[in-house]
């Protein structure tokens, strides 16, 4: 079931009005989980680094041996395309993907060029002013390299994601602050994590567990340019209980406040509120 409304979807060479159907049963994809995406938005007739996701759909393809067959150059014309049966006001996530059609040896690894490829537009809302989420902790742990394909935004990882989100929600929290294989902060279950102490900006060192996101390598290339101090370090579940603001970072939402981790609460603070500004500040004079 779609997560937004007013969808369309291009597949093979064109764009359908709706969601029909684009994967068969038998496709590799469907039954051994070989599918990558990426998303983007579109918001007031902007589409912010809709270059950047969709150069890193075509090297999250790679990652899990499928591959590619649209440029990224192409694929932004394609999305534009479509992009024009929206008005300027909607807001609109969009989500090129792939699929592997068929297997190779033993019929496991996705065979080389037998790749399925479509993009889902679908209006979304921004998040309302004032929106906020809370944190907590989860048993479960941001896999490595060597168990998964962390290198990529693969679908295959989100039941992982699945799991620390429904354990959250079932605790009554929005969000799960997750860590690492060593049991150091990673990100959370659907976004990447940032926390303020006495107006310097503390972020996860990528360290090969979770993908450093697009829109938070925005947010530092901005809160820098600004003068704001940012470390990109290791991170303790200490370090965000003694933090003066926490917020989250991801291309659906942007820029969100968390109000409070497990029993540790935060005011709405005003770094997280510049970081919002600066992100829309380079999104409209950039694009």
């Amino acid at each position: 079931m779609a997560t937004g409304t007013n969808i369309r979807t291009y597949f093979n060479g064109s764009w359908h009005a709706g969601d029909p159907a684009v994967i068969r049963a038998a496709d590799h994809g469907a039954w051994l989980g070989t599918t990558v995406f990426d998303g983007a938005r579109y918001v007031d007739g902007i589409a912010p680094d809709l270059a950047r996701h969709c150069a890193r759909v075509n090297a999250s393809a790679r990652a899990l041996m499928i591959t590619p067959t649209v440029e990224a150059a192409d694929m932004v014309e394609i999305v534009w395309e479509g992009l024009r049966a929206y008005p300027k006001e909607a807001a609109v996530y969009i989500r090129p993907m792939y699929w592997a059609l068929d297997g190779g040896d033993l019929g496991i690894v996705p065979k080389e060029g037998a790749t399925g490829f479509a993009i889902s537009l679908e209006e979304i809302p921004m998040p309302p002013e004032g929106f906020s989420t809370t944190l907590c902790r989860t048993r479960f742990r941001r896999p490595v390299l060597e168990d998964a394909v962390v290198n990529a935004k693969a679908g295959c990882l989100y039941p992982n994601n699945a799991r620390m989100l429904k354990e959250a929600r079932s605790r009554g929290f929005g969000n799960a602050l997750v860590a690492d294989a060593l049991g150091n902060v990673a990100e959370t279950a659907t976004a990447n994590v940032f926390a303020v102490k006495d107006g310097a900006v503390f972020t996860p060192i990528p360290n090969g567990t979770f993908l450093a996101g697009i829109t938070r390598a925005r947010h530092i290339e901005n809160m820098r340019r600004a003068g704001i101090e940012v470390h990109e370090t290791v991170m303790t579940f200490d370090d965000f209980h003694a933090a003066d603001e926490v917020f989250l970072s991801g291309n659906l939402m942007k820029v969100t406040p968390v109000s409070a981790f497990e029993d540790t609460h935060y005011k709405p603070g005003p770094v997280t509120e510049k970081v919002r500004q600066l992100y829309w500040d380079w999104a409209y004079s950039a694009n």
